[in-house]
């Protein structure tokens, strides 16, 4: 044992004691750059900034400066010779001639810290249309976007195999999108409003709470303090989809800035591609707005929005739809589905800076939103009323550059009104309140960046469910600068809201049955990455390797299997798991161009009416294949992406799926100004062959649209153009 233990240690410190550069990196007004590229002069050694602008280089004995670039700032050249730590800040835009001279930036960066976080970047947003969250993903190898359904086109995120309802959503690091918008969420965020996307896998931090069982998606919105400026885009669609997006700085003083965003989405025309009588996607019409202020002073930052959105969705059968069905007569109604929502938002973050040096502060983030919606299913109809207010109070110290602590107290309110009709007798159900408060502790240990240790541990009180404590550890050990290992273990709960999540079940015959006392989600999460950074003709071969394991103590099963006239929730009784094992490589071959290649399988199965079997309507795996290319100076960028998702199984009696591709393509042309772009997507045309059943008989015993595992719409062709009015 002595011997296992000072091999170890020698190990420990053979990989550690290589000296090492760290610093951040800033534009011209103090705000941190992401995804900045660092690299050793006159050399192809170097790195990216993380999501605090900060980075980690080791030293190259012959070389003693670096240079840092970002796209719009001119490179800079810093000496580091007898120093460990520098800051370093970017100014302006070179322009000679009408030319401007851009440095690369890359689009999916993996951060720095213990977490196993991708932060996608502006610069991977432009790679497809990106009209919204939901489609900003088409890219990225481990998140995937499907639709529940093929009459309200919502849209479901999926992570590590499950369902988006065990990812908790974050804007700005503040818990949002929780209850009544879960369903519509993804299409709640405009793609340009976006500055990046943080999607962390596996057990997250216990800052944000403890919701998290597969993963957090964090959100971070354009900053009112870049640059000022007025940028304008428009899109149009095949489909006859429009959208228009706004955004706006202003800046009062150094230290007072303000943002407006606004956004308008209509598609007013209804499309019947398969002739079912039904539309592939709704009519949707949206309103979105926006405004953010900063306030920024020596040691007090004040970052403060309100958002207010209104959405209306029309589906169901087309006009004409008596001329497709035998069972409709002009006597008959159509078979309609209308959503409309209305969402309210507020946020305000303070931060005090007691010492800059040892990063202390306190900070207080309060947050509140109501949301409404009402929807009808032909004659069945769903209404929801949900308030909530979240407020919590952190304090945050490094003691040294390797000792840190993050500390807090958390409460959490959520009211429920839920009206349903599932015939001509309505349902008057009240959801329980719940109010939740918690307190949590988190030290982190920190050596250079080459070994992190991150435990965390809450402890919170719901007076649904009583106490509950949820721990949670990372370990990244970084071996030279070739292999970085992560590990991370963790616990998760959630209060499952059957009808909230779906109530998209509705466009069914099916009737909805809720078992009594519904207990409270609860599951570990287990995960192992392995990262390689390796040197190939002068060029880095990035692969990772990843594997998680989610086992749940108990979990709300949705049971479409035991009887095809109903869904059933109820609780597990027995076991329900997910494995999923990724690789992915991404290898630049020449300058301009840069391939990314994935497979991942998923293994995932629940106790069903006391069987083990696997989830229904959830593919078994995914391969993807990117490539991307940009012309010297960036004035062309091409992009071509292709999925193969994998088959799997169909509830019972409606038999399986086979595997599908889809191939998404973009160019883009880049101007002083802004850009344009044209692009398609789903260019292989491939469609779910009966989308709905029972399409021709809506109100009768068999009618189902819920069955859906792939695209119900075939090629999309789109173009838009953006202007970039900087002052």
């Amino acid at each position: 044992m002595r011997k296992v233990v000072l091999s170890f240690w020698m190990c420990f410190v053979a990989i550690t004691a290589f000296p090492q550069v760290r610093g951040v990196v800033m534009d011209d007004r103090g705000g941190v750059l992401v995804g900045a590229n660092v690299v050793w002069l006159g050399s192809n050694f170097g790195t990216v900034t993380d999501e605090n602008g900060q980075f980690v280089l080791d030293r190259k004995p012959e070389i003693n400066s670096i240079v840092t670039s970002f796209v719009g700032f001119e490179n800079d050249t810093t000496s580091c010779e007898g120093v460990d730590y520098v800051e370093i800040m970017l100014h302006g835009e070179i322009t000679l001639d009408d030319v401007v001279v851009k440095a690369s930036r890359p689009g999916l960066i993996k951060a720095k810290g213990a977490q196993n976080i991708d932060v996608v970047t502006t610069t991977e947003l432009c790679r497809a249309a990106c009209c919204n969250l939901g489609e900003s993903f088409s890219t990225n190898p481990s998140v995937d976007v499907n639709y529940s359904d093929a009459a309200t086109g919502a849209k479901q995120i999926k992570l590590l195999g499950l369902s988006g309802s065990y990812v908790q959503m974050l804007t700005e690091n503040v818990p949002a999108f929780r209850g009544a918008a879960a369903p519509f969420s993804l299409g709640y965020i405009p793609g340009t409003w976006m500055h990046s996307i943080q999607v962390s896998k596996g057990a997250a931090t216990v800052k944000n709470g403890y919701e998290s069982i597969t993963g957090q998606i964090n959100v971070e919105y354009l900053k009112p303090q870049l640059d000022e400026e007025l940028d304008v885009n428009l899109f149009l669609d095949s489909h006859l989809k429009f959208e228009t997006n706004i955004e706006g700085n202003l800046h009062f003083n150094d230290k007072l800035s303000s943002g407006l965003l606004a956004h308008y989405e209509n598609m007013w025309m209804e499309h019947d591609g398969n002739g079912d009588g039904f539309m592939d996607m709704p009519k949707v019409q949206q309103f979105n707005f926006m405004n953010r202020w900063t306030y920024k002073s020596d040691h007090y930052i004040m970052q403060a929005y309100v958002k207010a959105l209104k959405e209306d969705r029309n589906g169901g059968q087309v006009e004409d739809a008596h001329n497709h069905s035998r069972a409709l007569s002009s006597d008959n109604p159509l078979y309609k589905i209308n959503i409309g929502s209305e969402r309210y938002e507020g946020v305000v973050k303070n931060a005090y800076i007691f010492d800059e040096i040892h990063n202390t502060n306190i900070a207080l983030i309060l947050s509140g939103s109501i949301h409404i919606m009402n929807s009808l299913y032909g004659i069945k109809t769903y209404d929801v009323n949900n308030n909530n207010a979240y407020a919590q109070l952190l304090f945050e110290t490094e003691f040294t550059p390797s000792h840190s602590i993050s500390t807090g107290l958390s409460f959490n309110h959520d009211c429920f009104n839920e009206r349903w009709k599932m015939d001509l007798m309505p349902n008057l159900v009240k959801a329980p309140d719940e109010n939740i408060g918690g307190v949590y502790a988190q030290y982190t240990f920190n050596y250079d960046e080459r070994f992190v240790f991150m435990a965390g541990i809450r402890g919170d009180y719901s007076d649904l469910y009583g106490a509950f404590v949820t721990p949670r550890a990372h370990v990244k050990w970084s071996l030279g600068e070739i292999l970085k290992l992560r590990f991370s273990a963790g616990k998760g709960y959630r209060t499952p809201r059957p009808m909230l999540d779906n109530h998209t079940l509705m466009a069914s015959s099916r009737d909805i049955i809720l078992d009594d006392k519904l207990k409270q989600e609860e599951a570990w999460n287990y995960g192992a990455t392995a990262s390689f950074d390796i040197d190939i003709f002068d060029k880095c071969l990035i692969i990772n390797l990843e594997y998680y394991y989610t086992n749940f103590i108990n979990q709300i099963v949705t049971d479409l299997d035991t009887d095809a006239h109903q869904v059933h929730f109820y609780n597990l009784d027995g076991i329900s798991y997910s494995h999923t094992l990724q690789i992915d490589a991404t290898y630049p071959f020449f300058e301009g161009f840069s391939l990314l290649g994935a497979f991942r399988y998923n293994d995932v199965k629940t106790t069903i009416n006391g069987v083990l079997r696997e989830k229904p309507l959830s593919s078994r795996y995914k391969g993807l294949v990117t490539a991307t290319y940009k012309t010297p100076l960036e004035i062309w960028q091409f992009d071509v992406t292709l999925q193969i998702n994998g088959g799997g199984r169909m509830p019972d009696g409606f038999g399986t799926f086979d595997a599908y591709p889809v191939l998404n393509a973009q160019i883009l042309k880049w101007f002083r100004w802004g850009n344009i772009y044209i692009g398609g997507e789903n260019l292989t045309n491939f469609k779910q062959k009966n989308p709905i059943i029972g399409c021709h008989n809506p109100f009768g015993d068999n009618f189902d649209a819920t069955m859906i595992y792939g695209p119900i719409d075939g090629i999309m062709f789109y173009g838009g153009i953006k202007w970039k009015l900087t002052k």
